[in-house]
């Protein structure tokens, strides 16, 4: 008599694992995890064995497919077991494990007493409604599997992967010809013969993966630790399988019946199936919500902060060294709420600033450090959220936001960073992707964050700090060749200034006085060309009217084009200052609105009266400059647009205006023109009038 073919693919299989359970037997494995191996083996090699009998006697029985149930069982309990954290006892894993694991256990005991109630058949010809609930049964045991497998890999670690990759590719391969088994039977209402006979060589083929994991794992102590992503990727795969279970189930209604359509209709709502499922996958907002479900029904803490950590690490430290640091933090703190937009505020000269943004809209305003918020935040620490202040704000101590964060389109959350117990600027975030609970949990991840997040802006920070002292090293260095050079040029003017008396009438004398004049002159032109405004002489306190120190500094400028108009009040303000230095800090201003308007532009200066403070403004309708460089290049030193210039002298006339209590701002727009406005305090009293002589060195370049 000829055997039939999958008698024999059975066959083979019963004694690969025939012999797998004898070497694990002799092995002596006394651990919870080698006992379900052995078990498993054993069961497997039965379960092969009797289907190979029943198929070479044309038997119809229901005890292989018991024997296949218990199979399963086995091995999916076996998986658990080992992917339990520590390895220990199935009864320490977490909640969220636990449930899955009654969730399986349900599922596998509904499967084996339906199908021992119903006495199934083998090979069935045709499949009633109850037999297809037995199929339904098989997926589902077969996803457990792979849901275990992937985890059990994905969770592991690299050291332990070495010692179990072998089980689960071959675990996994045979829960995945299972699924692919009765995924088609579900389909077309009877399995495949083809498909059947050749599943006992297949289990055949994964006998010798299973051997090898166990000699590499005597014990099977894996130590795993169970991840959030645990449920949300088993989720992920469960609703997957469910999905193309519903499709594949709709899809042969239509084609049964559908009459003459059925095909067409058939391959058409397969594909918009196939298309709509990508659509949901890829969806940021879908896994956001599906996050957030899980994690309010799955688990009693809302984070794997070990995951968090990561990412955010990952976020902060990735991309080019040096470049868009404040930005990559506040896309790291976003990230973690589901934030698209974000903007980061840093406290520089007693206000806070906006320094960087992210999807969020640039603003010139401030924050004073002595205001509500910046109190608030630094003495209670808190994490503001919006939406609760509009709700409750008693919460917040009678808490008032400043009007730029409450025009804020779709402001959220407001983060501290804290560095050594002291605000140095906060963080706003815009509102979720999708809707989201705001609880406790988010609120001190977030501070913890948001002091890490302090120490890298520091950090930052200083870097900046140390590289602008060191370049103003350099420049006191070039200052001290400098100041060589002139001793040397004075001696030499000196030596000739005390022979002049003695030798004038001499010719000789003459032509030796022009040449050195001459020589000292050009020493000097090279001189000023490396400073370019970089001296500042000493501080001569005076009072100073501003109107008659304006037209100096204009008459200065006329020969220029275009020439600047000045337009002052009738009334006399007066301030006290260095003379000298503000003649050349306003000089240099007028200089550089000159410089960036053509011949047919203008330049206009304005002195006019605001209460206590005389107002200057310098306007040009020149180049004009974009915010991004107002913020953060203007007013650095160093920094520079010309040519030739040294990129010091903007910074000098803020550091100088500060020193007589005073601010200056700018207003600027791309094509159309620049003003600098500086406000400085008024003398009460006047003083005598100031010399109305030619003021050398107001224009510096």
């Amino acid at each position: 008599m000829e055997l039939p073919i999958g008698a024999i693919s059975y066959g083979f299989a019963a004694l690969a694992f025939a012999v797998l359970t004898g070497l694990l037997a002799l092995s002596r494995r006394d651990k919870f995890h080698g006992v379900l191996l052995v078990l498993a083996a054993g069961i497997s090699c039965v379960w092969a064995a009797i289907t190979a009998y029943t198929l070479m006697r044309d038997i119809h029985s229901a005890l292989p497919q018991l024997l296949e149930i218990a199979r399963d069982g086995l091995w999916l309990l076996l998986l658990w077991k080992i992917f339990a954290p520590g390895g220990g006892p199935i009864g320490r894993p977490t909640t969220a494990m636990r449930r899955a694991f009654v969730f399986g256990a349900g599922v596998f005991g509904a499967v084996f007493l339906y199908t021992l109630a119903l006495h199934a058949r083998i090979l069935p010809t045709a499949m009633d409604g109850g037999q297809g609930w037995v199929i339904i049964g098989h997926i589902a045991l077969a996803l457990l599997g792979l849901a275990l497998v992937e985890q059990l890999y994905r969770n592991a670690a690299e050291t332990q992967r070495w010692s179990i990759k072998h089980i689960c590719l071959g675990l996994g391969g045979l829960f995945a010809f299972d699924f692919y088994l009765y995924s088609d039977a579900l389909l077309f209402k009877a399995i495949d013969i083809g498909i059947w006979n050749a599943r006992g060589m297949v289990n055949a083929l994964i006998v010798p993966l299973i051997a090898v994991s166990a000699a590499r794992n005597p014990q099977w102590s894996l130590n795993i630790a169970v991840s959030r992503g645990v449920v949300f990727h088993t989720a992920t795969l469960f609703g997957a399988g469910l999905y193309l279970l519903i499709m594949a189930a709709a899809g042969y209604y239509i084609r049964i019946f559908g009459g003459n359509w059925g095909g067409v209709l058939q391959a058409a709502f397969l594909f918009g199936a196939i298309l709509m499922l990508f659509l949901l996958l890829f969806s940021g907002a879908l896994r956001a919500r599906l996050k957030v479900l899980l994690s309010k029904h799955f688990f009693s803490y809302k984070y794997d902060y070990r995951e968090e950590w990561l990412r955010f690490t990952y976020t902060l430290s990735a991309g080019e060294p040096g470049v868009n640091l404040r930005e990559r933090s506040l896309r790291a703190v976003a990230e973690l709420m589901d934030s698209p937009a974000a903007m980061l505020w840093v406290e520089r000269d007693g206000a806070f600033h906006q320094v960087a943004q992210w999807n969020m809209p640039v603003t010139i305003d401030s924050e004073n450090s002595q205001g509500a918020l910046c109190a608030f935040l630094a003495e209670r620490q808190w994490v503001v959220n919006l939406k609760e202040y509009a709700e409750k704000p008693d919460i917040y101590g009678g808490l008032q936001l400043p009007v730029w964060l409450t025009a804020l389109p779709r402001a959220w959350l407001v983060v501290p960073l804290i560095l050594h117990e002291r605000l140095m600027g906060f963080i706003v975030l815009a509102d979720a992707r999708s809707p989201r609970e705001f609880n406790w949990e988010d609120s001190d991840l977030l501070k913890t964050i948001g002091r890490q997040v302090a120490v890298y802006i520091a950090q930052v920070e200083s870097t900046e700090a140390l590289v602008e002292a060191r370049q103003f090293e350099s420049f006191n260095r070039l200052s001290t060749y400098v100041v060589h050079d002139l001793k040397n040029i004075v001696a030499q003017l000196s030596l000739l200034l005390s022979n002049a008396q003695k030798h004038k009438h001499k010719p000789e004398f003459q032509e030796d006085m022009l040449a050195t004049i001459d020589n000292a002159t050009q020493r000097m032109t090279r001189l000023l060309g490396q400073l370019r405004a970089g001296y500042q002489s000493a501080q001569q306190q005076a009072s100073i009217e501003l109107g008659q120190l304006l037209e100096l500094v204009v008459r200065e400028k006329n020969h220029c084009s275009p020439a600047p108009q000045l337009t002052k009040p009738d009334q006399s303000l007066w301030i006290i200052g260095d003379k000298e230095r503000l003649a050349r800090v306003l000089g240099h201003l007028v200089q550089n609105a000159i410089e960036a308007t053509a011949a047919s532009g203008t330049v206009h200066v304005t002195l006019d009266a605001q209460g206590e403070r005389g107002v200057i403004h310098v306007s040009d309708s020149g180049k004009g400059m974009d915010e991004t460089f107002i913020r953060e290049k203007l007013f650095r030193p160093f920094t520079t647009t010309k040519s030739s210039g040294m990129g010091i002298g903007v910074y000098e006339c803020r550091e100088y205006v500060r020193e007589l209590q005073g601010e200056i701002q700018v207003t600027s727009t791309v094509e159309q023109g620049s003003t600098f406005s500086i406000s400085l305090p008024l003398r009460k009293s006047v003083q005598p009038e100031i010399e109305s002589q030619s003021l050398q060195g107001a224009g510096g370049g």
